[in-house]
């Protein structure tokens, strides 16, 4: 049989779900298991306890009802400082959101950037839709990643802030 990857036999399915690598000329061809009964109940351990340590709908139990209900969602922004009302397009970034509510959003961004204020970014039906925010909170999370709370305030028309008609991502 020249397949890479066979099931293992019916009787030995019972005792380890895997899958073996035929033809390993390193044990003579014998069949290698990759995962075990026990390898593959450790790896659901660990996702079950990572989601459940970091689920938002968890925590509200603990620390009680937000004022708004937010909306998981990961997209691309582009985020454009904004300092004594002007903006700042030579030092724009991209970030990825965490999460929304209907005022406001979360980023990750991969350093800790101390913004006020900033123009957010989206690309949304083929244009770019630009919305000013005001920050609320910056906090680590981890691996040198950190979240950044923003209040959402009005929407940008491009052709108000000539620097943003040329800005995409």
């Amino acid at each position: 049989m020249n397949r890479l990857w066979e099931p293992l036999p019916q009787q030995d399915f019972a005792t380890a779900h895997c899958h073996t690598l035929a033809n390993n000329s390193s044990r003579g061809g014998r069949p290698v298991r990759l995962f075990t009964r026990d390898k593959k109940r450790a790896v659901q351990s660990f996702i079950l306890n990572v989601v459940n340590n970091n689920c938002p709908e968890l925590a509200a139990l603990i620390e009680g009802p937000r004022l708004e209900n937010r909306v998981n969602l990961t997209l691309p922004v582009l985020v454009v400082p904004v300092e004594d009302d002007q903006p700042l397009a030579k030092k724009a970034f991209t970030a990825v959101t965490k999460e929304f509510s209907t005022s406001g959003l979360a980023l990750v961004l991969d350093q800790p950037r101390g913004l006020d204020e900033a123009i957010l970014g989206f690309r949304w039906n083929r244009e770019m839709t630009f919305i000013r925010a005001r920050a609320k909170h910056l906090n680590p999370i981890g691996g040198g990643f950190f979240q950044l709370g923003l209040q959402m305030t009005e929407v940008i028309h491009p052709s108000d802030v000539p620097d943003l008609e040329s800005m995409q991502l």
